[in-house]
Protein backbone atom coordinates (compact mmCIF):
# COMPACT_ATOMS: atom_id res chain seq x y z
CA UNK A 1 0.00 0.00 0.00
CA UNK A 2 1.16 3.60 -0.61
CA UNK A 3 1.81 5.63 2.07
CA UNK A 4 -0.95 7.16 3.53
CA UNK A 5 -1.56 9.94 6.51
CA UNK A 6 -4.30 9.47 9.48
CA UNK A 7 -4.92 12.51 10.58
CA UNK A 8 -6.76 12.94 14.01
CA UNK A 9 -8.19 14.41 16.63
CA UNK A 10 -9.64 13.07 20.45
CA UNK A 11 -13.52 14.56 20.73
CA UNK A 12 -15.52 14.95 23.83
CA UNK A 13 -16.59 11.73 23.53
CA UNK A 14 -13.09 10.44 23.97
CA UNK A 15 -13.61 8.85 20.69
CA UNK A 16 -10.50 9.40 18.19
CA UNK A 17 -12.02 11.16 14.88
CA UNK A 18 -10.27 11.30 11.99
CA UNK A 19 -9.05 11.02 8.22
CA UNK A 20 -7.44 8.76 5.80
CA UNK A 21 -5.39 11.25 3.61
CA UNK A 22 -2.82 10.43 0.05
CA UNK A 23 0.44 10.72 0.75
CA UNK A 24 0.33 13.69 -1.81
CA UNK A 25 -1.34 15.59 1.37
CA UNK A 26 0.75 14.63 3.98
CA UNK A 27 2.98 17.71 3.48
CA UNK A 28 -0.59 20.12 3.43
CA UNK A 29 -0.54 19.93 7.50
CA UNK A 30 -4.01 20.72 7.73
CA UNK A 31 -7.66 19.23 7.06
CA UNK A 32 -11.17 19.80 7.71
CA UNK A 33 -13.82 18.12 9.58
CA UNK A 34 -17.59 19.56 10.54
CA UNK A 35 -17.56 21.57 13.75
CA UNK A 36 -20.88 19.40 14.89
CA UNK A 37 -19.08 16.50 15.26
CA UNK A 38 -19.06 18.52 18.76
CA UNK A 39 -22.74 17.53 18.99
CA UNK A 40 -22.63 13.64 18.02
CA UNK A 41 -23.61 11.84 20.98
CA UNK A 42 -22.62 7.83 21.77
CA UNK A 43 -25.89 6.90 20.04
CA UNK A 44 -24.92 9.16 16.79
CA UNK A 45 -27.88 11.55 17.88
CA UNK A 46 -26.72 15.17 16.83
CA UNK A 47 -27.87 17.51 19.71
CA UNK A 48 -27.46 21.35 19.20
CA UNK A 49 -24.46 21.79 21.92
CA UNK A 50 -23.13 24.63 23.08
CA UNK A 51 -20.49 25.76 20.68
CA UNK A 52 -21.66 22.71 17.89
CA UNK A 53 -22.89 25.08 15.72
CA UNK A 54 -25.78 22.48 14.78
CA UNK A 55 -28.29 25.08 13.96
CA UNK A 56 -25.69 27.82 12.35
CA UNK A 57 -25.31 25.42 9.27
CA UNK A 58 -22.77 22.86 10.60
CA UNK A 59 -19.66 24.81 9.55
CA UNK A 60 -16.30 23.54 9.20
CA UNK A 61 -13.27 23.32 11.76
CA UNK A 62 -9.73 22.96 10.88
CA UNK A 63 -7.46 19.77 12.30
CA UNK A 64 -3.60 21.77 12.00
CA UNK A 65 -0.62 19.88 12.51
CA UNK A 66 3.26 19.94 12.19
CA UNK A 67 5.52 17.91 10.34
CA UNK A 68 7.91 16.65 13.08
CA UNK A 69 4.72 15.76 15.14
CA UNK A 70 3.74 12.67 12.48
CA UNK A 71 4.80 9.34 13.29
CA UNK A 72 4.67 6.10 12.07
CA UNK A 73 1.45 3.93 12.82
CA UNK A 74 0.06 0.53 13.54
CA UNK A 75 -1.37 -0.03 10.15
CA UNK A 76 0.94 -0.73 6.78
CA UNK A 77 1.74 1.89 5.14
CA UNK A 78 -0.27 4.52 7.39
CA UNK A 79 1.89 7.56 9.43
CA UNK A 80 -0.50 9.07 12.00
CA UNK A 81 -0.40 13.08 13.55
CA UNK A 82 -2.28 14.40 15.91
CA UNK A 83 -3.59 18.21 15.57
CA UNK A 84 -4.96 20.67 17.17
CA UNK A 85 -8.19 22.35 16.36
CA UNK A 86 -9.44 26.22 14.74
CA UNK A 87 -12.19 27.51 14.13
CA UNK A 88 -13.35 28.93 10.84
CA UNK A 89 -11.69 32.33 11.47
CA UNK A 90 -8.31 30.62 12.44
CA UNK A 91 -8.68 31.17 16.73
CA UNK A 92 -7.71 27.70 18.64
CA UNK A 93 -11.66 26.19 18.92
CA UNK A 94 -12.77 26.65 22.66
CA UNK A 95 -14.10 22.61 22.18
CA UNK A 96 -10.52 21.22 21.39
CA UNK A 97 -9.25 19.36 25.00
CA UNK A 98 -5.91 19.63 23.72
CA UNK A 99 -6.15 23.01 23.79
CA UNK A 100 -7.47 23.17 26.93
CA UNK A 101 -4.16 21.22 27.81
CA UNK A 102 -1.67 23.45 26.19
CA UNK A 103 -3.46 26.38 28.18
CA UNK A 104 -2.71 24.24 31.57
CA UNK A 105 0.62 23.82 30.49
CA UNK A 106 0.94 27.98 29.46
CA UNK A 107 -0.05 28.54 32.88
CA UNK A 108 1.83 26.75 35.15
CA UNK A 109 4.56 28.06 32.44
CA UNK A 110 4.16 31.51 33.47
CA UNK A 111 4.97 30.06 36.81
CA UNK A 112 8.26 29.20 35.68
CA UNK A 113 7.11 25.69 35.84
CA UNK A 114 6.68 22.51 32.99
CA UNK A 115 4.07 19.90 33.93
CA UNK A 116 5.46 16.45 33.63
CA UNK A 117 3.13 13.61 33.34
CA UNK A 118 2.70 9.98 33.62
CA UNK A 119 -0.74 7.95 32.56
CA UNK A 120 -1.76 4.25 34.08
CA UNK A 121 -4.41 3.01 31.87
CA UNK A 122 -6.70 0.12 33.44
CA UNK A 123 -9.00 -2.11 30.85
CA UNK A 124 -11.20 -4.96 30.22
CA UNK A 125 -10.70 -7.88 27.67
CA UNK A 126 -14.31 -8.77 25.99
CA UNK A 127 -14.83 -11.49 22.94
CA UNK A 128 -17.90 -12.04 21.50
CA UNK A 129 -19.57 -15.22 22.46
CA UNK A 130 -21.60 -18.42 19.86
CA UNK A 131 -24.89 -15.88 20.02
CA UNK A 132 -22.45 -12.61 19.28
CA UNK A 133 -22.75 -11.15 22.52
CA UNK A 134 -19.93 -9.92 24.56
CA UNK A 135 -18.36 -12.08 27.41
CA UNK A 136 -15.54 -11.59 29.81
CA UNK A 137 -12.45 -12.98 27.53
CA UNK A 138 -11.59 -16.58 29.28
CA UNK A 139 -8.37 -16.04 31.09
CA UNK A 140 -9.32 -18.29 34.05
CA UNK A 141 -6.29 -18.68 35.45
CA UNK A 142 -5.78 -14.26 35.61
CA UNK A 143 -4.56 -12.85 39.16
CA UNK A 144 -3.78 -9.45 40.06
CA UNK A 145 -0.17 -8.50 38.81
CA UNK A 146 -0.52 -11.69 36.76
CA UNK A 147 1.63 -12.17 33.44
CA UNK A 148 2.17 -14.89 31.17
CA UNK A 149 -0.52 -17.57 29.56
CA UNK A 150 -3.17 -17.84 32.62
CA UNK A 151 -3.01 -14.19 32.50
CA UNK A 152 -3.63 -14.00 28.57
CA UNK A 153 -3.73 -17.31 26.59
CA UNK A 154 -4.14 -15.93 23.31
CA UNK A 155 -1.13 -13.31 24.14
CA UNK A 156 -2.41 -10.68 22.52
CA UNK A 157 -0.68 -8.34 24.80
CA UNK A 158 2.79 -9.71 23.74
CA UNK A 159 1.46 -7.62 20.19
CA UNK A 160 0.45 -4.95 22.19
CA UNK A 161 3.91 -4.62 23.46
CA UNK A 162 5.84 -5.56 20.12
CA UNK A 163 3.76 -3.06 18.35
CA UNK A 164 4.68 -0.11 20.94
CA UNK A 165 8.48 -0.90 21.68
CA UNK A 166 8.27 -0.63 17.07
CA UNK A 167 6.12 2.86 17.74
CA UNK A 168 8.51 4.15 20.16
CA UNK A 169 5.93 4.20 22.85
CA UNK A 170 7.76 4.06 26.55
CA UNK A 171 5.92 1.28 28.40
CA UNK A 172 7.23 1.66 31.87
CA UNK A 173 4.88 -1.58 32.39
CA UNK A 174 2.24 -4.14 31.63
CA UNK A 175 0.91 -6.66 34.04
CA UNK A 176 -2.57 -8.22 34.88
CA UNK A 177 -5.12 -6.08 37.28
CA UNK A 178 -7.54 -6.75 40.34
CA UNK A 179 -10.12 -8.85 38.37
CA UNK A 180 -9.60 -10.97 35.32
CA UNK A 181 -9.59 -10.33 32.25
CA UNK A 182 -8.64 -6.98 33.32
CA UNK A 183 -5.15 -5.51 32.49
CA UNK A 184 -3.13 -2.22 33.49
CA UNK A 185 -0.49 -0.37 30.72
CA UNK A 186 1.70 2.06 31.80
CA UNK A 187 3.89 4.74 29.93
CA UNK A 188 6.72 6.87 31.22
CA UNK A 189 6.75 10.43 32.57
CA UNK A 190 6.96 13.03 29.58
CA UNK A 191 6.27 16.40 29.05
CA UNK A 192 2.24 17.07 29.52
CA UNK A 193 1.10 17.29 26.28
CA UNK A 194 3.63 14.93 24.66
CA UNK A 195 2.77 12.08 27.39
CA UNK A 196 -1.36 12.50 26.69
CA UNK A 197 -0.70 12.09 22.88
CA UNK A 198 1.20 8.99 22.86
CA UNK A 199 -1.49 7.79 25.61
CA UNK A 200 -4.54 8.53 22.95
CA UNK A 201 -2.53 6.95 20.79
CA UNK A 202 -1.31 4.18 22.81
CA UNK A 203 -4.70 3.14 23.76
CA UNK A 204 -5.98 3.00 19.79
CA UNK A 205 -3.12 1.53 18.87
CA UNK A 206 -4.22 -1.30 21.74
CA UNK A 207 -7.48 -1.27 20.94
CA UNK A 208 -7.30 -1.98 17.09
CA UNK A 209 -4.43 -4.96 17.58
CA UNK A 210 -6.63 -6.33 19.85
CA UNK A 211 -9.60 -6.39 17.65
CA UNK A 212 -6.73 -8.42 15.46
CA UNK A 213 -7.04 -11.26 17.69
CA UNK A 214 -11.14 -10.96 18.15
CA UNK A 215 -11.19 -9.26 21.18
CA UNK A 216 -12.84 -6.07 22.37
CA UNK A 217 -10.32 -3.98 24.50
CA UNK A 218 -12.38 -1.59 26.80
CA UNK A 219 -11.42 1.63 29.03
CA UNK A 220 -14.86 1.97 29.91
CA UNK A 221 -15.13 2.50 34.20
CA UNK A 222 -16.90 -1.11 34.65
CA UNK A 223 -18.14 -2.41 32.01
CA UNK A 224 -18.72 -5.81 33.84
CA UNK A 225 -21.16 -5.04 36.94
CA UNK A 226 -19.95 -7.96 39.08
CA UNK A 227 -16.18 -6.68 38.66
CA UNK A 228 -14.12 -4.40 39.53
CA UNK A 229 -13.42 -0.63 37.85
CA UNK A 230 -10.83 0.53 35.69
CA UNK A 231 -9.23 3.95 36.47
CA UNK A 232 -7.23 5.92 34.15
CA UNK A 233 -4.83 7.33 37.58
CA UNK A 234 -3.34 10.81 36.44
CA UNK A 235 0.75 11.10 37.81
CA UNK A 236 2.16 14.36 37.62
CA UNK A 237 5.16 16.64 39.20
CA UNK A 238 6.63 19.50 37.50
CA UNK A 239 10.36 20.50 36.01
CA UNK A 240 12.06 23.66 37.06
CA UNK A 241 14.01 26.35 34.53
CA UNK A 242 16.94 23.90 35.95
CA UNK A 243 15.51 20.68 34.69
CA UNK A 244 14.86 19.90 38.52
CA UNK A 245 11.76 18.26 39.93
CA UNK A 246 9.77 21.14 41.89
CA UNK A 247 8.05 18.58 43.63
CA UNK A 248 11.51 16.69 44.76
CA UNK A 249 12.39 18.21 48.87
CA UNK A 250 15.47 16.19 49.13
CA UNK A 251 15.93 12.12 48.14
CA UNK A 252 12.74 11.37 50.55
CA UNK A 253 9.40 11.87 49.54
CA UNK A 254 5.98 11.17 51.31
CA UNK A 255 3.53 13.42 53.46
CA UNK A 256 5.95 14.51 55.91
CA UNK A 257 9.00 15.94 53.21
CA UNK A 258 5.95 17.86 50.98
CA UNK A 259 7.38 21.18 50.14
CA UNK A 260 5.22 24.28 49.11
CA UNK A 261 4.50 23.50 45.87
CA UNK A 262 3.14 19.92 46.89
CA UNK A 263 1.26 21.24 49.62
CA UNK A 264 -0.76 23.80 47.63
CA UNK A 265 -1.31 21.15 44.72
CA UNK A 266 -3.38 18.90 47.21
CA UNK A 267 -4.89 21.42 48.65
CA UNK A 268 -6.86 22.05 45.38
CA UNK A 269 -7.37 18.88 44.35
CA UNK A 270 -8.88 18.52 47.95
CA UNK A 271 -10.84 21.90 47.53
CA UNK A 272 -11.66 21.23 43.94
CA UNK A 273 -12.73 17.75 44.50
CA UNK A 274 -16.47 17.84 43.01
CA UNK A 275 -15.81 20.11 40.21
CA UNK A 276 -12.97 18.21 38.75
CA UNK A 277 -15.21 14.96 38.57
CA UNK A 278 -17.31 16.77 35.88
CA UNK A 279 -14.05 16.65 33.82
CA UNK A 280 -12.82 13.17 34.97
CA UNK A 281 -15.18 10.62 35.55
CA UNK A 282 -17.96 12.12 32.97
CA UNK A 283 -20.27 9.00 31.79
CA UNK A 284 -22.87 7.45 33.65
CA UNK A 285 -20.87 4.32 33.85
CA UNK A 286 -18.33 6.49 35.89
CA UNK A 287 -20.60 6.10 38.94
CA UNK A 288 -20.68 2.75 39.08
CA UNK A 289 -16.75 2.56 39.66
CA UNK A 290 -16.93 6.12 41.50
CA UNK A 291 -18.10 4.39 45.14
CA UNK A 292 -16.90 4.60 48.70
CA UNK A 293 -14.17 1.15 49.31
CA UNK A 294 -13.52 0.71 45.50
CA UNK A 295 -9.62 2.07 45.81
CA UNK A 296 -11.31 4.92 43.30
CA UNK A 297 -11.15 8.10 43.73
CA UNK A 298 -14.75 8.86 45.53
CA UNK A 299 -13.55 10.49 48.56
CA UNK A 300 -12.57 14.30 48.87
CA UNK A 301 -9.15 12.86 50.45
CA UNK A 302 -5.34 12.75 50.34
CA UNK A 303 -2.49 10.65 51.66
CA UNK A 304 0.64 9.04 51.24
CA UNK A 305 1.39 5.21 50.45
CA UNK A 306 -2.57 4.52 50.61
CA UNK A 307 -4.58 3.31 47.80
CA UNK A 308 -7.88 4.87 49.45
CA UNK A 309 -7.48 8.08 48.65
CA UNK A 310 -8.07 9.86 46.03
CA UNK A 311 -4.79 12.23 46.07
CA UNK A 312 -1.51 9.70 46.70
CA UNK A 313 1.73 11.59 47.63
CA UNK A 314 4.23 8.92 46.06
CA UNK A 315 7.18 7.84 48.63
CA UNK A 316 9.69 8.16 46.32
CA UNK A 317 11.73 11.67 46.56
CA UNK A 318 13.64 13.41 44.48
CA UNK A 319 13.70 13.44 40.89
CA UNK A 320 10.66 10.69 41.20
CA UNK A 321 8.90 12.81 43.47
CA UNK A 322 5.07 13.05 42.25
CA UNK A 323 1.68 13.35 42.82
CA UNK A 324 -1.01 11.01 41.92
CA UNK A 325 -4.40 11.68 41.10
CA UNK A 326 -6.80 8.34 41.06
CA UNK A 327 -10.34 9.93 40.51
CA UNK A 328 -10.11 9.68 36.30
CA UNK A 329 -11.22 6.82 34.24
CA UNK A 330 -10.58 6.76 30.36
CA UNK A 331 -14.26 7.61 29.40
CA UNK A 332 -13.13 11.32 29.56
CA UNK A 333 -10.79 13.33 27.04
CA UNK A 334 -7.33 12.34 28.55
CA UNK A 335 -6.38 15.98 27.52
CA UNK A 336 -9.85 17.68 29.62
CA UNK A 337 -8.65 15.19 32.62
CA UNK A 338 -5.30 16.30 32.63
CA UNK A 339 -5.67 20.06 32.00
CA UNK A 340 -8.59 19.67 34.95
CA UNK A 341 -6.34 17.93 37.56
CA UNK A 342 -3.09 20.63 36.78
CA UNK A 343 -5.11 23.63 36.65
CA UNK A 344 -6.83 22.36 40.23
CA UNK A 345 -3.39 22.13 41.74
CA UNK A 346 -2.53 25.65 39.96
CA UNK A 347 -5.75 27.19 41.81
CA UNK A 348 -4.29 25.48 45.18
CA UNK A 349 -1.00 26.68 45.01
CA UNK A 350 -2.29 30.67 43.28
CA UNK A 351 -5.00 30.75 45.92
CA UNK A 352 -3.29 29.97 49.22
CA UNK A 353 -6.00 27.43 49.86
CA UNK A 354 -5.43 25.61 53.22
CA UNK A 355 -4.08 22.11 53.28
CA UNK A 356 -7.11 19.69 55.06
CA UNK A 357 -5.79 17.01 57.23
CA UNK A 358 -4.19 14.09 55.93
CA UNK A 359 -6.65 10.78 55.80
CA UNK A 360 -5.82 8.30 58.63
CA UNK A 361 -8.27 5.66 57.91
CA UNK A 362 -8.42 2.86 55.87
CA UNK A 363 -10.81 4.09 53.66
CA UNK A 364 -13.05 0.55 53.93
CA UNK A 365 -14.88 0.47 57.63
CA UNK A 366 -13.08 3.88 58.30
CA UNK A 367 -12.39 7.52 57.02
CA UNK A 368 -12.03 11.10 58.32
CA UNK A 369 -13.31 12.33 54.98
CA UNK A 370 -16.85 13.65 55.18
CA UNK A 371 -17.66 14.58 51.75
CA UNK A 372 -17.17 12.32 48.32
CA UNK A 373 -17.93 13.09 44.63
CA UNK A 374 -21.94 13.33 43.31
CA UNK A 375 -23.88 10.23 43.30
CA UNK A 376 -24.51 10.48 39.68
CA UNK A 377 -24.40 12.54 36.21
CA UNK A 378 -26.93 14.79 37.00
CA UNK A 379 -25.45 16.43 40.73
CA UNK A 380 -21.50 16.02 39.31
CA UNK A 381 -22.20 18.21 36.38
CA UNK A 382 -24.32 20.91 38.90
CA UNK A 383 -21.46 20.42 41.01
CA UNK A 384 -18.97 21.58 37.96
CA UNK A 385 -21.41 24.40 36.74
CA UNK A 386 -20.90 25.59 40.45
CA UNK A 387 -17.01 25.59 40.66
CA UNK A 388 -16.67 28.35 38.05
CA UNK A 389 -13.35 28.88 39.01
CA UNK A 390 -12.01 25.84 38.01
CA UNK A 391 -14.77 25.68 34.99
CA UNK A 392 -13.20 28.70 33.55
CA UNK A 393 -9.37 27.72 34.38
CA UNK A 394 -9.78 24.75 32.40
CA UNK A 395 -12.30 26.93 29.66
CA UNK A 396 -15.72 28.42 30.05
CA UNK A 397 -16.81 27.31 26.61
CA UNK A 398 -15.59 23.43 26.49
CA UNK A 399 -17.15 23.21 30.82
CA UNK A 400 -20.85 24.30 29.24
CA UNK A 401 -20.57 21.89 26.56
CA UNK A 402 -19.56 19.04 28.63
CA UNK A 403 -22.28 20.08 31.04
CA UNK A 404 -25.00 20.26 27.80
CA UNK A 405 -23.92 16.69 26.54
CA UNK A 406 -23.41 15.09 29.77
CA UNK A 407 -26.82 15.70 31.30
CA UNK A 408 -28.56 14.47 28.09
CA UNK A 409 -26.27 11.50 28.36
CA UNK A 410 -27.71 11.09 31.88
CA UNK A 411 -31.39 11.34 30.42
CA UNK A 412 -30.17 8.65 27.52
CA UNK A 413 -29.22 6.37 30.39
CA UNK A 414 -31.38 6.72 32.72
CA UNK A 415 -32.86 3.41 32.14
CA UNK A 416 -30.36 1.41 30.98
CA UNK A 417 -28.95 -1.45 33.65
CA UNK A 418 -26.29 -4.24 32.80
CA UNK A 419 -25.41 -5.11 29.50
CA UNK A 420 -27.44 -2.30 27.50
CA UNK A 421 -25.60 0.36 29.69
CA UNK A 422 -22.38 -1.42 29.17
CA UNK A 423 -23.57 -1.53 25.16
CA UNK A 424 -23.51 2.14 25.10
CA UNK A 425 -19.98 2.67 25.70
CA UNK A 426 -18.28 -0.34 24.77
CA UNK A 427 -17.25 0.19 21.30
CA UNK A 428 -16.11 3.65 22.04
CA UNK A 429 -13.88 3.51 25.27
Amino acid sequence: MQDRLRAMFLDHLSILRGKYLPVSKIGDNNTRFCRSTFGVHYDKDLLDAPGAMMMQGLPDMELQWKAEDIRDGWERGTKVVLGDLYDDAGTPLTLDGRGALRKAVADWGEMGLSPMVGIELECFAMQGNENGRLVPYDAPGGVVYGTGPFTDPMRFTDDIWERAEQLGFKLEMMTGEYDSPQFEFTLTFDEAVKAVDDIVLFRQMAREVALEHGIVLTFMPKPIAEAGGSGMHINFSFRDADGRNALGNGPKGGPENMNDLAKGCIAGLMHHHKGLAGFTAPTANSYQRLQPGALAGYWRNWGGDHRNVTSRVSTEGGAKARIEHRMADASSNPYTAVAAVLQAARLGVTAGYPLPAIETGDGFERTDAKDGVGTGLKQVMKDLAADTLLAEAVGKDLAEHQIFMRLKEEKKTRELEGDALRDFYVYFI
